[in-house]
């Protein structure tokens, strides 16, 4: 409704026109299907049925490619607008497919009851909406920024590069609020148990992330050219940034959950709030001062920011504290993402590279020796066992017996 009544400012200050006006009230019209998507979307995740809705993201994903796409092609730049109304429409259509099967038990709830639940749905609801309002806030204030400081070109690679940056770390965190959010919730009034959870969590999601830093850090020109094209090399050093923004995001998201767990509405709201305006400060400092690439600076400064705070909300709330194991984890990371952007930063592009290929090799081997000891043997595909039992040299346990191998 906002984005249909004020369709024309909002136009003005976003293009500097009013006539994308009617384009804008089309992106409402997206809005407010994805928000109808969503109800059928939380009876999915509430009932824990994982499989679901990984197969209904597959789907829509897949939906979405398949109208989108020609709209685009055909259309041009005239058909962007509906193909983010038809991505909505077709998310939605997904979304309420594989929830039609879910038929819970009719309940019947008193008045006081229902004001009960609906006061407290409505206190957590209200909380992630400004949360997702600021977010969204920010980053379109960060965007007029950069096309006021730098041009619309500049604008064109920051949306790139922010789109490279998250799709690998947003399959984690999409997985983390699915699965590992309610997980937490059951057990948030459990403080020893909530704590080792949160460390669980981070161990597994920074083994997930970190290869992908490294491997996007060593093979930044290439993903720019194989994903968009050499017009676009200009990202390379912003993406290099966000990249590291979005490795501190992994760490930082599961201690997060924790005051969600605990119910404390107030306190999430305001941790988000500081964050827009750190964001918002900081790019609009560092994009006058060092250029687009101060976008990526900012990222960066609001997730060392962020997560400190953070870590001393949460051990003041619930007495957490990161293990040792994972100290250590995040400091091995560290130490082979210096040496990837020193290696790519200073040295001829071959050595460079293979500086940086090594690095990425040494991490990506010990995460997976690392997430294999965490998976159980069985779990582990028959034709797999000996290609992991060679490579990692695991217990001789881990193979299959003989009458079992293929």
């Amino acid at each position: 409704v906002v984005l249909i009544a004020l369709a024309g400012p909002i136009s003005q200050l976003s293009f500097d026109t009013e006539a994308r006006a009617s384009g804008v009230m089309l992106v409402g019209l997206a809005v407010l299907l994805r928000i109808m998507a969503g109800a059928p979307i939380a009876m999915i995740q509430g009932s824990r049925n994982i499989g679901d809705l990984a197969r209904m993201t597959v789907v829509g994903a897949v939906l979405n490619t398949v109208v989108a796409i020609p709209l685009v092609y055909f259309l041009g730049e005239a058909g962007v607008v509906p193909s983010l109304v038809a991505a909505a429409l077709t998310s939605w259509i997904a979304a309420h497919w594989y929830a039609r099967k879910l038929r819970g038990p009719r309940v019947r709830l008193s008045f006081a009851d229902f004001t009960v639940e609906a006061r407290q749905l409505l206190q957590l609801g209200l909380a992630f909406m400004a949360s997702g309002l600021l977010t969204a806030g920010s980053a379109f204030l960060i965007r007029i920024f950069i096309v006021q400081q730098n041009g619309v070109d500049a604008a064109g690679n920051y949306q790139a590069a922010w789109a490279l940056g998250g799709i690998y770390v947003g399959f984690i965190l999409q997985s983390m609020a699915a699965d590992f959010y309610p997980r937490l919730s059951a057990v948030g009034h459990d403080n020893e148990a909530c704590n080792r959870m949160v460390n669980e969590q981070a161990r597994v999601s920074i083994l997930l992330a970190g290869p992908g830093l490294l491997a996007t850090l060593a093979l930044l020109p290439v993903v720019i050219a194989v994903f968009y094209s050499e017009h676009f090399v200009d990202a390379v050093p912003l993406l290099r940034w966000l990249c590291m923004g979005m490795f501190l995001r992994v760490v930082a998201w599961p201690m997060g959950f924790i005051i969600l767990a605990k119910g404390d509405q107030k306190m999430f709201f305001w941790t988000e709030v500081a964050a827009t305006v750190v964001h918002v400060g900081l790019a609009w400092l560092l994009l006058r001062t060092v250029g687009l690439v101060g976008a990526g600076v900012a990222f960066v400064g609001l997730y060392v920011w962020h997560g400190l705070l953070i870590y001393v909300l949460v051990r003041r709330m619930s007495g957490f504290r990161w293990t040792r194991d994972n100290l250590v984890l995040a400091g091995l990371f560290a130490g082979l993402t210096g040496m990837v952007l020193l290696a790519v930063e200073l040295l001829p592009f071959w050595p460079g590279l293979g500086v940086a290929l090594v690095g990425t090799a040494v991490g990506c081997w010990y995460s997976l020796a690392q997430l294999v000891r965490l998976v159980p043997p069985k779990w582990i595909p028959l034709r797999m066992r000996p290609l992991v039992y060679f490579v990692l040299r695991h217990e001789p346990a881990l193979a299959a017996p003989a009458h079992e191998r293929p």
